[in-house]
C-alpha cells in the first residue's frame, strides 16, 4: 500500500472535500482523485461516497489503520534521523503536566531546554516522530509496576519515579478532615474530568473495576493550577499526585489509602539517547539509582 496515496485519502477523508484536501497537500483537484481512485483500485474496495464526501464501510475501517501506519513510518523516518545526525546540544522534553515532578525539574540542564507541556496521551506520539527528544507520561500504578501505554512506536519506557496520590476537595467539603479515603467511596461523587491537567476517570475506572466516577464538569486545559481551583470552588474532586499540591487555600488534599496505588513517572525515548538527552535519562531513570 503506498502511504503517499494512504496520507492523501487520510486527508480528503478528514476534511470531507477533495478541493480542501488539495489545498492542505498542495497538488490539484484532479490529482488528488485520482489518487484516491488508485487506492481504491489497490484495495479492489471502494473507500469514500462523492456526494457527499464520506467514507464508505470500508472507509471506515482502512481509517482504523492509517493513524497508527501513517505514524509508525514518520517515527521511522525520525529514528532513522536521529541515528545518524549528530546531537545538537539541546534538549526537547515533552511532559505530562503532573509528570513534572520535583524529581524530574530538579534533573533538568540549566541551559537549553525546551519544555512542551501536552496533554499525556499526545507524549508518545510527540516522542516517537521526534517533535521531542524524551518524553514523560505518568498513571496510576500498583507500586513498582509499569504503566501500560499505547503502542505507538517502538520505544522504550523506563520508571522515572512514584509517589502517593492525594483526592483534591474543597476545604469545607464533608470529607475534608478524614485521615485517608477510599477510592471506592467517591465513585458516585462529583468529579473534575481533566485528562490533560489531572490524573485521567478511566485511570480510577480501572483501578476500582468501577464504571462511576462521573463528570460534573470537564477541564480541557493542561494547567494544575486551574484544575485545583475549580476543586477548590466546589465543581468536582480530582485526583493528583502529593507533589502537585502546593497552594492548599480553600483545599484540602486528602491521601487516597485504597486501592494502594502510586502515582508512577516513565520516561519515553525511541533509540539510544544522546547528548543532553542522556545526560537527563540518566539523572531521572530509577532503574539506574
Amino acid at each position: 500500500m503506498d502511504p503517499h496515496l494512504l496520507r492523501t485519502y487520510v486527508t480528503v477523508a478528514r476534511l470531507a472535500s477533495f478541493s480542501a484536501a488539495a489545498r492542505a497537500l498542495g497538488y490539484t483537484q484532479s490529482a488528488v482523485s485520482q489518487q484516491v481512485a488508485a487506492l481504491e483500485q489497490d484495495l479492489g474496495a471502494p473507500l469514500l461516497t462523492r456526494r457527499p464526501v464520506a467514507p464508505t464501510r470500508a472507509g471506515e475501517r482502512l481509517l482504523e489503520h492509517a493513524g497508527p501506519l501513517l505514524l509508525r513510518l514518520q517515527a521511522a523516518r525520525a529514528d532513522i534521523a536521529a541515528l545518524v545526525g549528530a546531537p545538537d546540544g539541546g534538549l526537547t522534553l515533552a511532559a505530562a503536566p503532573t509528570a513534572l515532578t520535583p524529581r524530574v525539574l530538579r534533573a533538568l540542564p540549566p541551559t537549553g531546554v525546551t519544555l512542551r507541556v501536552l496533554p499525556r496521551a499526545d507524549v508518545p506520539e510527540a516522542v516517537a516522530t521526534g517533535a521531542a527528544d524524551l518524553g514523560l507520561v505518568d498513571g496510576l500504578a500498583a507500586p513498582n509496576d509499569p504503566l501500560r501505554l499505547a503502542d505507538v512506536a517502538p520505544l522504550t519506557a523506563r520508571g522515572a519515579g512514584q509517589e502517593p496520590v492525594c483526592v483534591l476537595l474543597p476545604a469545607a467539603h464533608p470529607l475534608a478532615h478524614r485521615a485517608g479515603l477510599r477510592l471506592a467511596d467517591l465513585a458516585d461523587a462529583r468529579w473534575l474530568d481533566a485528562p490533560g491537567a489531572g490524573l485521567p476517570l478511566d485511570h480510577l475506572r480501572t483501578a476500582t473495576g468501577s464504571t462511576g466516577f462521573r463528570p460534573a464538569l470537564r477541564y480541557e486545559g493542561t494547567d494544575l493550577q486551574a484544575l485545583t481551583a475549580l476543586a477548590a470552588a466546589g465543581h468536582g474532586l480530582a485526583l493528583v499526585p502529593r507533589s502537585a499540591v502546593r497552594d492548599t487555600g480553600g483545599l484540602a488534599a486528602v491521601p487516597l489509602t485504597a486501592p494502594r496505588v502510586v502515582h508512577r513517572t516513565e520516561l519515553l525515548y525511541a533509540g539510544a539517547p544522546r547528548g543532553a538527552a542522556a545526560d537527563f535519562a540518566a539523572r531521572v531513570d530509577v532503574t539506574r539509582s
